[in-house]
């Protein structure tokens, strides 16, 4: 039996139109006894921003307020990640020891002079963290004194290891349901100790 298909009508691309994006459900609020994995942006279900060596850090920090985060993975041609830069890299001191030491101005500085190397990342695996609770991870960054924690797992296809996911204090906090200036940098730990008790 011959199947007949039909032509779709074709229809002109409307001046304005946009394009979805992959955005991954979190629960407004959760509590410190939670399950982690719901405070992890889960690089499965939402696109992470990156950039490069050689990219501005003045674009850098363009991207960063364009698409309201404060972390981006640096990656090399390859798609390898080799470092990540948060906004705490930029607004902190390192920017103008860079210049005081080095001279220039802001405006030369380049991702590769202020980014975190691959070598000094420590992160979180998969594995552990779907056996924790969202104050196991407070307590981690506590530890570390960081803003953010990346999360890695292996590629279900390639068996490589891939960064999964980002924790970050500030979305943490909001999820708590703390009060808190996304505009303001850091959150701190005591804030969240005031909202929710001792962690």
């Amino acid at each position: 039996m011959t199947q007949t298909y039909q032509p779709l009508p074709l229809h002109r691309l409307e001046t304005g139109t946009g394009y979805l994006r992959p955005k991954q459900w979190k629960p407004e609020r959760v509590t410190t006894d939670d399950p982690a994995a719901m405070v992890m942006t889960d690089l499965s279900q939402v696109t992470t921003h990156t950039v490069e060596l050689s990219t501005p850090l003045g674009k850098a920090l363009e991207t960063m307020v364009k698409r309201g985060v404060r972390l981006l993975l640096v990656c090399d041609i390859n798609g390898q990640v080799i470092g990540l830069l948060t906004s705490r890299d930029i607004a902190g001191d390192k920017p103008s020891r860079i210049l005081a030491k080095a001279g220039g101005a802001w405006e030369e500085l380049l991702v590769a002079h202020i980014m975190t190397l691959r070598r000094k990342l420590e992160v979180l695996l998969m594995a552990d963290v779907l056996n924790a609770r969202v104050g196991d991870i407070i307590a981690t960054l506590r530890q570390v004194g960081r803003q953010h924690a990346l999360v890695v797992d292996n590629d279900p296809v390639t068996g490589v290891p891939t960064v999964r996911g980002i924790f970050s204090l500030s979305q943490i906090a909001l999820q708590l349901g703390l009060d808190i200036d996304p505009a303001r940098q850091p959150t701190t730990y005591a804030e969240l100790e005031k909202a929710g008790g001792p962690l």
